[in-house]
């Protein structure tokens, strides 16, 4: 991801406890296709992660906070992110619908979620949202990736069902 011409080093940040990473918040550009291929140009953050041994300790919240403010002093006009919007609604992010925003099958998810960083920053916009390549791994990219650690068993999770579900739920409000 860091090597990739997407990749926003000054919005990305990891954070530190007693001199050891404790997590991190990674950010690239996207953009919004309007019906007429008109482009806006946003950013948007993922992954985001806290080490578990640190996890309910605020420091989540820190890095996003400490990321989207620094993305208002960028000027840059929203965010958008997928993700559970009961994590980003105390952010202010609301779903994609509201603001007309799909995703390129032009459905509105409720996982779509949008921040605009200035008053009026997706006023009067529509279209779809287009995130990074960068974020679309094939299995052996995967693989070829999980072989650079020391072997591991894979885990299934029931949130990865959860994560799903709630990915795929539409927005029909």
């Amino acid at each position: 991801m860091r090597e990739h011409e997407d990749f926003i080093k000054e919005l990305s940040f990891v954070i530190e406890v007693e001199g050891k990473v404790a997590g991190g918040i990674f950010y690239t550009h996207s953009k919004v296709v309007s019906e007429d291929h008109k482009e806006y140009q946003t950013v948007s953050f993922g992954p985001v992660f806290i080490a578990p041994d640190y996890q309910g300790k605020g420091l989540g919240r820190k890095l996003i906070t400490h990321s989207i403010q620094a993305a208002k002093e960028m000027n840059y006009r929203a965010i958008l992110t997928l993700g559970y919007p009961y994590h980003y609604e105390p952010y202010g992010f609301t779903g994609g619908k509201k603001y007309n925003i799909s995703m390129p099958d032009r459905k509105f998810f409720k996982g779509l979620l949008a921040l605009p960083l200035y008053e009026g920053a997706l006023d009067d916009l529509s279209g779809y949202v287009v995130f990074s390549d960068v974020l679309e791994a094939d299995d052996d990219e995967v693989n070829e990736f999980d072989q650079s650690f020391p072997p591991k068993e894979k885990k299934y999770q029931e949130s990865q069902d959860e994560f799903e579900k709630a990915a795929s739920m539409l927005d029909e409000s």
